[in-house]
């Protein structure tokens, strides 16, 4: 196995964007890496990945990767013949071509990899019943009894309701659940996620790619419209579009590359997936897994991490993920983002890009936006939100629903060279 490092890494502003098609977003994100890269033609790519999710719903399956280059293989901007692999895996599906890419360098087989992430969400034809019904493809949609009761059981074993509606996505409901029984179980309060959801807004504020920048105090957080107990609008992702990409490459690679090109590469230390199931109600999360995994690859532990972007469609997300990935005991996690160790200068900072509830969550390319923030920190051009001397970062991307946890998960590690 080889070194791998990420040479360039690029998002775009997540937004509702209207007027920009997925191959408009793809070529924002595409030209956006090769350039920071230092690679303007692309010159050297020997395998691409493509993450999308939601593109049938707007007329283009099977062949959606293929179909979003050929401009720009056409222009002579992207090299031709290069294979690439659609990849669709909910949520987490940027990471999982993260991955991909990752294992082409590793493995030895190419040199030079690239990730990318699109995703076009609103549409402002479309009643909003339909936006929401994309999301229903993230979970189980052939044996729906089963998915459903393990939230009404776990609803009823904190003496609550698990309710549905028609107004939100069901991802929502499902987070709620698991946040009232962490309440239940552990004492964390809505204060506390009021607290991760401020806190985040406050990054956003200073992130030029969020889709949200503006700050929200912890009092207007909790007075804002709930959604689904104990959730208000403030605490939860908004729908956006957007895309991101990541060029990944091998030591020899960049050894033949600038000065410059090399003191900006990003070492991947690790990349690591865990797949979701039914599992008890106290049992630790496939994120949990994936991290251990991720820790044991790289020869490190939660107390080298110095920055972290986790999951947060809703902000009692950091508090739970703060756990899973070790940063504080179980059970402890509410107390632990209220106490300010996830903000900056805390102990660990957590969504220093304003996470998904401030930066936005495009679905198919939110895991490699996080990878972007991650690598931004590391070089030391985040301004305003820049993390002091950070060296560790970690990412921690779930996606779709796997009973009371996601269907797959990756936890990614990387290290300032």
């Amino acid at each position: 196995m080889r070194d791998v490092y990420v040479l360039g890494a690029y998002s775009t502003q997540f937004k509702k964007w209207p007027e920009k098609s997925f191959k408009d977003l793809t070529r924002d994100a595409y030209l956006g890496v090769v350039q920071d890269a230092g690679l303007p033609d692309g010159s050297g790519i020997e395998f691409a990945w493509f993450g999308n999710c939601f593109m049938a719903s707007w007329g283009q399956g099977s062949i959606r990767g293929q179909v979003c280059f050929t401009p720009l293989v056409r222009e002579g901007l992207f090299p031709e013949r290069v294979p690439l692999i659609n990849v669709e895996g909910a949520c987490a599906t940027g990471s999982m071509a993260f991955h991909g890419a990752w294992k082409d360098v590793l493995s030895g087989q190419s040199d030079l990899s690239l990730a990318v992430g699109v995703e076009k969400i609103f549409d402002p034809k479309a009643p909003p019943r339909a936006v929401f019904d994309m999301f229903q493809q993230g979970v189980d949609n052939f044996d729906q009894a089963e998915f459903l009761d393990a939230y009404r059981d776990a609803a009823a074993a904190c003496g609550r309701r698990f309710e549905p509606a028609p107004d939100r996505t069901v991802f929502m409901d499902t987070y709620a659940v698991q946040a009232c029984y962490h309440m239940w179980k552990h004492g964390t309060t809505q204060r506390q996620i009021a607290v991760a959801a401020s806190k985040n807004h406050g990054f956003g504020a200073r992130n030029p790619k969020a889709q949200y920048q503006f700050e929200v105090s912890v009092e207007q957080v909790l007075e804002d419209r709930l959604v689904s107990f104990p959730f208000t609008r403030s605490m939860c992702s908004p729908i956006g579009d957007g895309a991101a990409a990541v060029l990944l490459c091998s030591e020899r690679f960049l050894a033949g590359l600038p000065a410059a090109a090399r003191d900006r590469a990003v070492k991947v230390r690790a990349s690591a997936l865990a797949g979701g199931k039914y599992r008890g109600l106290d049992e630790p999360s496939l994120s949990h897994v994936a991290a251990q995994r991720a820790y044991a690859f790289a020869g490190l532990g939660p107390a080298d991490v110095d920055v972290a972007e986790v999951h947060d469609a809703t902000s009692f997300c950091e508090i739970y993920q703060a756990e899973m990935l070790g940063f504080c005991p179980f059970g402890e996690g509410g107390r632990f983002v209220e106490s300010g160790a996830t903000g900056l200068g805390g102990t660990v900072p957590i969504n220093t890009s304003g996470g998904l509830v401030s930066k936005g969550h495009p679905v198919g390319a939110t895991g490699l936006s996080m990878i972007y923030e991650l690598v931004t920190q590391l070089r030391g051009e985040a301004g305003s939100r820049q993390v002091q001397d950070a060296e560790i970062a970690l990412q921690e991307n779930g996606g779709g629903v796997m009973g009371l946890e996601e269907a797959a998960c990756s936890v990614i590690l990387l290290q300032k060279r």
